[in-house]
């Protein structure tokens, strides 16, 4: 189970993730969570920077969806301007709102990545539904109540996980 929590990468934000070299790896999809990975929990709209983020992303030919735990409303707000496609209520770390976005990109497993900030249920999600899992550290310190509880234990995680020689990135 623990190694099921495991990314395959880490890096410190979307922004660090080079989507050149993954694309030379044959990458041509990825499934990106909302809520502090991509902009704060609270903040409805993209920022210019995320804006610019699918832009390249774009030009670059990926294919992105959005697949979020979080509701139709929230989900469907961020994601229609910049005309992205999303799963909504995604119930991660379930595989189904995973397969689907893959089936739905018409692409392999071994074509996507799943970029997340949460190991609960981006990474573990990702990973039961055996693709390739970044894990980003949140852009923001403050969370919705059920996030502070698996923020709470991830912490238990990692520690347990850095004793053992499991992790090699730092906070």
């Amino acid at each position: 189970m623990l190694k099921q929590l495991l990314p395959n990468q880490y890096e410190k934000s979307i922004y660090d993730i080079r989507f050149d070299e993954l694309k030379k790896k044959g990458i041509k999809g990825i499934i990106t969570d909302l809520d502090n990975t991509l902009v704060e929990w609270d903040r409805p709209q993209a920022t210019p920077e995320v804006q610019q983020w699918f832009k390249e992303l774009k030009e670059m030919g990926m294919k992105i969806t959005i697949v979020s735990n979080n509701n139709l409303k929230r989900v469907k707000a961020f994601a229609e301007p910049e005309e992205a496609v999303f799963i909504h209520s995604a119930q991660k770390p379930r595989r189904r709102a995973f397969i689907q976005a893959c089936r739905e990109m018409n692409l392999k497993n071994e074509d996507v990545v799943v970029i997340g900030d949460q190991m609960f249920t981006d990474v573990l999600g990702g990973n039961r539904a055996n693709l390739h899992t970044i894990l980003v550290v949140p852009v923001t310190n403050t969370d919705g109540l059920a996030t502070k509880l698996n923020r709470t234990m991830e912490r238990f995680v990692l520690k347990w996980m850095r004793k053992r020689g499991l992790i090699k990135w730092e906070d």
